[in-house]
Order: structure tokens, then C-alpha cells, then sequence
């Protein structure tokens, strides 16, 4: 099992050079986050030990059960990348540097009123739908900006950029065209310059899109099935929005 995560990990790693060198961009300025909804602990530390530190959980009870368990591993930064019930924001927030995928203002009001009790303060990102897929959770594309703009009124956020998630099952063009909606996003909430509000991070492209995703700007890709393996749940079951949505 071991070999089989590490030579996985090689070979995402030398394609994300190969994306890099493709588009002119910096290996460093590209990383690779462990997606590992689902994944054995066994696995994920052996990717740990084979040099990663940044991973990233989909649930919230996922995250509360791993995260104690991998204590010893004080490098890892652990980040919260599936949609986020507004009830579990307490959980999460205990653990994680930043959330992909804050895609409305009630979660941002849960957000920053469980933070001003803690007295903290917390990276997030705005998860864009950008395949307008009804499925999918995220903000719609027309209406990212103004969520940002509200957002970016409570001092315990820190807007730092945005998530999406490819088109699932496309062709390459539309997969790129998602993560160039996201690019030209980014750009627009650049010029307003809102306070608290970076624009740094494009977090997009997963196991099947990164190499697009790298090549259209991505600072994060989210990498699972093709570092542990195939997973025992489809990925509706983690992005369906009817399945999990709570507000």
C-alpha cells in the first residue's frame, strides 16, 4: 500500500511539473493539497511521510475524527474543501487555516459570529459554481462579486481567493472554460479592492482537470483519487446540493 501511495505521489507530482513547465509557470507557486474524504489513515500518513503538508477534508466529522489522530504531525495544515453546514461551523473551525468553499452570506454570518466568540480570525475562500450545474454547490458566477463585497464586512474573514469545481465528466474545453470564468472573477474583485479581500488563491482542479487547472492559474489543486486511489462513494454523494444542504 505504501509503494502504491508514493509512486502515485511521484507521478502527480512530475505532471504538475510538467503542467508548470507547459505554461510558464513556478512548480512553487502550485500546491498540491491531499484530498482525503474517505481515505485510511494508514494512506494519508504515508503520504505525510513522504514529504506533504497540506490536506484537506470534506466533512466535519471526517475532519474531527482524523485530525487527533495525526497530532504528531505538526507540519500538516489542514484545510476544510466540501460544502459546509452552517451547524458544523463550530467543529471546523477548531482545525483548519482555510475554507474552500464558503458560498453564501449565512455561512458567513455563522462564520464570523462563532470567530468573535473564539476571538479569532479565518482565511476562506468563495466556492464559485462556475459549470452552473444544478447539482453543485457554490455561488453563481453573476453573483460572486456581491458575496465577496458582503463577506468582506466582517473584520474576523479574510477573503483570500476562490474555489471552484470543473465541470464533472466534460470535455477539456469546458473544463477550462470553468477555471477561466474563475481566472476573470478573480480579476473583476481585484479592481474593487475590498477590504480584508487578497485575491491570491484560485483553488481548482482535481484528480481528473489539474493539469488544465495549473495550466489556466490554480495555486491549489485538490488531489484524492489519483494519489489513494478510488474511493468507495461517487462524488455525488459529496457535491450533491438537494442530499446536504441545510439553509
Amino acid at each position: 500500500m505504501g509503494h502504491l501511495v508514493e509512486e502515485n505521489l511521484r507521478s502527480v507530482r512530475h505532471r504538475m511539473e510538467l503542467a508548470c513547465q507547459a505554461s510558464g509557470r513556478k512548480i512553487e507557486d502550485v500546491k498540491l493539497l491531499l484530498a482525503t474524504k474517505t481515505v485510511q489513515l494508514e494512506k494519508l500518513q504515508i503520504a505525510i511521510q513522504a514529504g506533504e503538508t497540506l490536506v484537506g477534508e470534506n466533512k466535519a466529522q471526517e475532519l474531527r475524527d482524523k485530525f487527533p489522530l495525526m497530532q504528531q504531525y505538526n507540519q500538516v495544515e489542514w484545510h476544510f474543501i466540501g460544502h459546509l453546514q452552517t451547524n458544523k461551523v463550530k467543529d471546523v473551525i477548531k482545525y483548519v487555516t482555510l475554507i474552500h468553499s464558503v458560498d453564501r452570506l449565512k455561512l458567513g454570518q455563522a462564520l464570523h459570529h462563532q470567530l468573535l466568540k473564539e476571538n479569532k480570525t479565518m482565511d476562506i475562500l468563495v466556492q464559485v459554481n462556475t459549470s452552473c450545474e444544478e447539482s453543485k454547490f457554490g455561488i453563481p458566477t453573476e453573483s460572486a462579486l456581491e458575496l465577496v463585497e458582503q463577506l468582506s464586512q466582517f473584520e474576523t474573514l479574510n477573503v483570500k481567493g476562490l474555489m471552484t469545481i470543473g465541470k464533472l465528466g466534460a470535455t477539456n474545453d469546458e473544463t477550462r472554460h470553468c477555471f477561466r470564468l474563475l481566472k476573470q472573477i478573480q480579476a473583476q474583485i481585484r479592481e474593487k479592492e475590498f477590504p480584508r479581500v487578497k485575491m491570491n488563491i484560485l483553488s481548482m482542479g482535481m484528480s481528473g482537470d489539474f493539469k488544465l487547472a495549473i495550466e489556466e492559474g490554480a495555486t491549489i489543486i485538490r488531489v484524492g483519487t489519483s494519489i489513494f486511489g478510488q474511493r468507495y462513494l461517487p462524488d455525488e454523494y459529496y457535491w450533491n446540493e438537494n442530499a446536504h444542504q441545510d439553509d
